[in-house]
């Protein structure tokens, strides 16, 4: 906004000094050439009344004397002619007989003057002729013709349009100062009202402002500018900290009950099994149900607090600059497939891995990419079923980085995929089979993705195909692995939902997203609580999913 208002001005600027200036010029050049015509023609005057008497007495040698005087002071040749146009003087080179001056000759001896028509400029060159009659207005007596120099005069001109130029141009910058503080101070809390914007729909609180009238409390930023934007500032900054004081305290409910559940369901645990060895077998099916219970409900406080941390993250990022965050998108595919291969075995499923040939640098840390593969390799390999073949690819794709996950599994519908991100959201089908899931994983990833600029798309893994695609899509780091994108801020980042694409179902069924079963769970991804790690972890060489133990 700072630059189109400063471009107003400046051509505001601009015009109103051109206007002042170009006929400025133009009079400074116009009364110049009159100042040489005028001079020029009482020169005439006077060698046309010497003609005059010359031709009245016989007597030519004071006009020529006088003419051959003149040249030799001013340098300009003037020719002087009787009737006949037979020459009296000639001087400086000048000739009756060369066709322009006898032109001239012709039109003076007709009684017809002779000037310049146009005005001088600093580029004018040459000189100009000029031409009058001798004797009276019904007798004429001889012919004067008078080449001028006009060297003097564009050099005056040239001077005063430099002294008007040099002029214009101060003003013009003294005007430029002036409109580049004027914009600053408007402009300012404009400045500041949509910094504190961002702070906002990132949920961070705002600056403390005030209006700017004397020293500003501690803490507290002074707010410069015209006053009716220096108290809109100010009021969106009070009515901001009373919005994010209420979203902290409710985040921080969110965060804090989850936390303090974390003891008494520890010690319910432990009573629950220390019980065990006092119950009757035909308990055993009560307890069971109870420790699942138990389990789920922890996997589900792990999750909360880890969408509550990926929300918080991702809204910090909106406003603060990252740029230094770089990872290599292949060597983390690479590694999670080391360590979650055991695990897709144990379940039946088959998983491979697809890779560039070199490094393709993606735009965030090496643990956010790690926990967004956790949560889609997850889901695959719960929600594809036995026997499904889960395929992870990473490579890069223009500007983008991209980090694929398809299994050919039940997939899901192309309503279910619209819901997939939804917190809590878990398909019919994965609400019947009882999979373990709590509908956190995919929106913990697209919170993730989100604040660092990318987005999660979800689509069947093919045309007319079973199964899911879910592609984690991030730009690539600046000056990593073949040329970046610079990251922008991803919207509503801080917000719930929005992060995800979802590409529509072609055929019949849905799938499981890219992560191959990422329905269910609506992307839990079987991360467990925490949705983002994917709790996966290597126990004596083998790869063990701990759904509670999400970072």
């Amino acid at each position: 906004m700072r630059t189109r208002v400063q471009a107003a001005l400046l051509l505001f600027v601009v015009i109103a000094v051109a206007a002042f200036a170009v006929p400025l010029l133009l009079f400074t050049a116009s009364d110049r050439t009159q100042q040489l015509v005028l001079a020029r023609s009482a020169d005439l005057d006077r060698f046309a009344s010497l003609m005059d008497q010359a031709a009245a007495t016989g007597d030519t040698s004071a006009v020529t004397a006088e003419a051959r005087r003149f040249t030799q002071l001013y340098g300009e040749p003037l020719v002087v002619t009787d009737t006949r146009r037979r020459p009296v003087v000639q001087t400086g080179g000048m000739r009756a007989a060369d066709p322009a001056v006898a032109r001239l000759l012709d039109a003076a001896l007709r009684n017809q003057t002779a000037r310049p028509a146009r005005s001088l400029r600093p580029w004018s060159q040459g000189h100009r002729m000029f031409a009058e009659s001798a004797g009276t207005g019904t007798r004429v007596s001889g012919a004067v013709v008078l080449r001028a120099s006009v060297g003097t005069a564009v050099e005056d001109i040239t001077r005063r349009w430099a002294l008007v130029l040099a002029g214009t141009a101060l003003v013009a910058v003294a005007c430029a100062i002036l409109a580049r503080a004027a914009t600053e101070w408007v402009v300012s809390p404009l400045r500041r009202l949509d910094r504190a914007v961002g702070r906002l729909a990132a949920g961070l609180p705002p600056e403390r402002t005030l209006p700017r009238s004397g020293p500003p409390p501690s803490g507290e930023t002074a707010v410069g500018g015209p006053p009716e934007l220096r108290e809109l500032t100010t009021g969106f900054n009070r009515m901001a900290r009373t919005v994010t004081a209420a979203l902290e305290q409710q985040g921080r409910l969110l965060a804090d009950t989850s936390h303090q559940m974390r003891n008494p369901m520890a010690a319910l645990r432990l009573r629950v099994d220390a019980l065990h060895s006092h119950l009757p077998p035909s308990a055993d099916r009560t307890y069971t149900g109870v420790t699942t219970e138990l389990d789920r409900l922890e996997t589900l406080l792990d999750g909360m607090l880890a969408l509550a941390a990926a929300e918080h993250r991702a809204g910090e990022l909106t406003v603060t600059d990252d740029s230094d965050a770089r990872c290599d998108a292949v060597a983390v595919a690479a590694a999670r497939h080391r360590l979650w291969d055991p695990v897709a075995r144990r379940a039946g499923a088959r998983l491979t891995l697809q890779a560039a040939a070199g490094p393709v640098m993606a735009a965030c840390t090496e643990h956010e990419l790690a926990q967004i593969t956790d949560i889609l390799l997850d889901n695959a390999i719960k929600y594809a079923g036995e026997g499904a073949v889960i395929s992870l690819r990473g490579v890069a794709e223009g500007p983008l980085a991209v980090l694929t996950v398809t299994d050919d599994g039940p997939g899901l519908t192309s309503e279910e995929i619209t819901l997939a991100t939804t917190r809590f959201w878990r398909s019919a089908h994965q609400r019947h089979d009882g999979t373990a899931g709590t509908g956190l994983g995919l929106a913990i990833a697209e919170q993730l993705l989100a604040g660092r600029g990318g987005q999660l798309e979800l689509g069947p893994a093919g045309a007319g195909a079973r199964g899911l695609r879910v592609r984690a899509v991030l730009p690539r780091a600046v000056g990593g692995g073949g040329g970046g994108v610079r990251r922008t801020p991803a919207e509503g980042a801080a917000g719930g939902g929005g992060g995800a694409r979802h590409t529509p179902v072609d055929g019949a069924a849905g799938t499981d997203d890219e992560a191959a079963g990422a329905g269910a769970d609506d992307g839990s991804a079987g991360a467990g609580a925490d949705g983002g790690s994917a709790g996966a972890g290597v126990d004596g060489g083998s790869a063990d999913v701990d759904d509670r133990g999400v970072s």
